[in-house]
């Protein structure tokens, strides 16, 4: 004969319940509205430009979005556990100038070099969260400074000059299976593990949980330092492995490259539905809100938008996605 659970237990059993079905339908219904825009973008810019619907814009498009991509997985992870990263594209391009200093002035091998510009980016990240962690610093401050000092540095490294690296790392950007990059396969693969590590894996629910309630997590017995470090540290690291698309593509590492990237990161991630607030995203929405961006710029450029008309507008879809996540948080809070 069935014993009946206590009725606190049992209380307990169908409010989790309920959590998971709710968590679910908010993840589903952000996943099919985001499929939803981004068809409707499709076919709009279809209808406006003649040469929009066609496997050449789509090949174009696929392999101009691995950098951004990357870094948008990154800044996933940072925003869930409330932090932010403005430093992504100084980042970026002080990874791809070393690189390339390595390759043309120390004759490194590329693979040395490809190392080396991975390791910038890791420690960049490792600087940012460790003196955030350390001093309790707004990641917003501390990454503000990081931006204006690594920019900096892409300048010394570079001589104020774009470095032309040729083809030595061009195999990132060589056509394979459809005609898209090994860097577009390589930044798919990094969303589906990202994606994995994040809803599977110990380390996943750890962020969310940090992003929730920290002070929770610290009485749960788990220390958050480390956790915020090693964030940062990631995203600086996927920073760095951006640069390297970004050199294989252009040939060319310019100390330039990256400014206001950090913006569109940020933007894809939010359009992507990751709470600014922390405690709640995924990778594979983010990944839909690097879509967005890039086929909003590809068709706004090819129905013959002005400079001025193209920032206009991604403004507006920017402040549209932050006020469509502040309705959908006050919602669920009731």
């Amino acid at each position: 004969m069935n014993t009946p659970a206590p009725a606190p237990q049992a209380a307990a059993l169908s409010s989790s319940a309920a959590t998971s079905a709710s968590v679910w339908r908010t993840q589903l219904g952000t996943f099919l509205g985001l499929a939803a825009v981004l068809v409707g973008m499709v076919v709009l810019f279809s209808w406006m430009s003649e040469y929009f619907w066609s496997r050449e814009t789509f090949v174009t498009i696929a392999n101009e979005i691995p950098a951004l991509a990357v870094m948008a997985v990154g800044m996933t992870f940072v925003l869930i556990i409330a932090g932010i990263d403005l430093s992504v594209g100084s980042v970026m391009a002080l990874s791809a100038a070393t690189s390339a200093a390595a390759i043309l002035q120390w004759k490194w091998s590329v693979p040395a070099a490809a190392a080396l510009a991975l390791a910038t980016g890791l420690i960049c990240g490792t600087v940012t969260g460790a003196v955030s962690v350390a001093w309790r610093l707004p990641s917003f401050i501390v990454s503000l400074g990081m931006l204006e000092a690594v920019r900096g540095g892409a300048y010394v490294v570079t001589d104020s000059r774009t470095q032309y690296v040729g083809d030595a790392i061009s195999w990132l950007s060589a056509p394979v299976a459809g005609g898209v990059s090994v860097a577009f396969v390589l930044a798919l693969v990094l969303v589906v593990v990202a994606q994995l590590v994040l809803s599977r894996t110990v380390f996943g629910r750890c962020l969310v949980g940090i992003g929730t309630n920290e002070e929770a997590m610290r009485l749960a017995g788990v220390d958050p330092r480390p956790i915020r470090i090693a964030v940062f540290a990631l995203t600086g690291l996927l920073a760095g492995l951006a640069g390297l698309m970004q050199s294989a593509r252009l040939e060319a590492a310019d100390p330039n490259a990256g400014t206001g990237m950090e913006l569109q990161v940020i933007a894809a991630v939010v359009i992507g539905g990751t709470s600014l607030m922390g405690g709640r995203g995924s990778v594979i929405t983010t990944a839909f809100g690097v879509l967005i961006i890039a086929v909003l710029e590809a068709g706004l450029a090819q129905i013959g938008a002005s400079e001025p008309s193209k920032r206009i507008i991604t403004g507006c879809v920017i402040v549209a996605a932050v006020i469509v996540d502040t309705v959908r948080q006050r919602r669920a809070a009731v």
